[in-house]
């Protein structure tokens, strides 16, 4: 499939200060990335590690100082408006005209994309009633709360039924019932219309949740880009099975067996790192009860996303450690 989102090589370099306190800050350094029709595809990584910034250059908000970016089968930098047309971003940190209704604001965007009459109106309440905002259509945005502004946001990204959307930080600030309803939208619209979404953020769950593919960010650099699952793989991560048994534990089957990772004995307890907890599971059993235990006790835990990114920044600070 051809990527409707391309970045090769992507570096951008902010500039402040004046004669010899002037200062810079490398905030992407070289990232390319490639993303497929209808994928929700996540940018993961601490604050400061380049995020906003990246969203903003795939976006067309920021020109990169190099590299190139492709959206839709056009070049961002030649065909900026022809884009921006057919994307849209919301943000964590949403900006509306204060003194304007949720209604007010959706009209006057709606404005901004092209609606006229008759169909900007009708668009204004598909877009109330399907983020149920119909209870403060006429509540001005300085008087939202901030998950109500969210909803508001995520409105106002869908005016102009975007192929691409960007999400940066969609769920910021937020509490954690409200942040569930939110991905909850996102997730349904997106299956609904077949949108690409790239997402911006540094909440694990939320990436585990939404995204297809995730790429970890770090000090504008990519560290790894793959599946929750090829992620865990990659630094030899996985499900942890741990049993609690009697008799002896077939060690030398245990380390030839599919789907092991890794695993330590220590006394009466046995635990077992695999690729897949679900699907290893009864094997194990069967094997280890065959080889002579007898379990009291069996648990599977998952390892999720922040064991794996905690990995990966481990492994670039080990890099750089060795270098100087």
């Amino acid at each position: 499939m051809t990527a409707v989102i391309s970045a090769v090589e992507i570096y951008k370099t902010f500039r402040s200060g004046w004669g010899g306190r002037r200062r810079q800050k490398e905030a992407l350094k070289g990232v390319s990335l490639g993303i497929e029709k209808g994928e929700i595809f996540g940018i993961l990584g601490p604050n400061g590690a380049g995020k906003t910034t990246l969203l903003s250059v795939l976006s067309t908000q920021l020109i990169p100082d190099r590299g190139e970016v492709t959206l839709l089968g056009m070049n961002s930098l030649h065909k900026g408006h022809q884009i921006r047309e057919r994307v849209n971003i919301s943000s964590g940190n949403a900006n509306f005209l204060w003194s304007l209704t949720v209604r007010e604001n959706l009209h006057f965007y709606g404005m901004l994309y092209g609606l006229v009459g008759k169909e900007r109106k009708e668009k204004v309440e598909v877009l109330i009633d399907l983020f149920k905002l119909g209870d403060y259509r006429n509540v001005p945005f300085d008087q939202l709360s901030t998950g109500l502004k969210q909803r508001l946001s995520l409105a106002k990204s869908m005016l102009n039924d975007p192929e691409i959307l960007f999400l940066d930080e969609p769920t910021a600030g937020l509490d954690p019932s409200v942040s569930v309803r939110i991905r909850e939208m996102v997730r349904s619209i997106q299956k609904e219309k077949g949108m690409t979404v790239l997402l911006t953020t540094h909440n694990m769950k939320e990436a585990e949740f939404l995204c297809g593919r995730i790429a970890f960010l770090k000090e504008g650099q990519i560290l790894a880009t793959g599946t929750a699952e090829e992620l865990k793989r990659m630094v030899r991560m996985g499900d942890l099975v741990k049993f609690e048994f009697e008799g002896r534990i077939a060690e030398e089957e245990l380390r030839r067996a599919e789907g092991v990772i890794n695993f330590s004995v220590t006394g009466n307890i046995c635990e077992v790192i695999v690729d897949d907890g679900e699907s290893r599971l009864g094997p194990l059993v069967a094997m280890l009860a065959q080889g002579g235990a007898a379990f009291k006790k069996v648990t599977v835990g998952q390892t999720d996303l922040e064991d794996v990114f905690i990995e990966f920044a481990k492994e670039e600070e080990d890099k750089d450690f060795k270098v100087l």
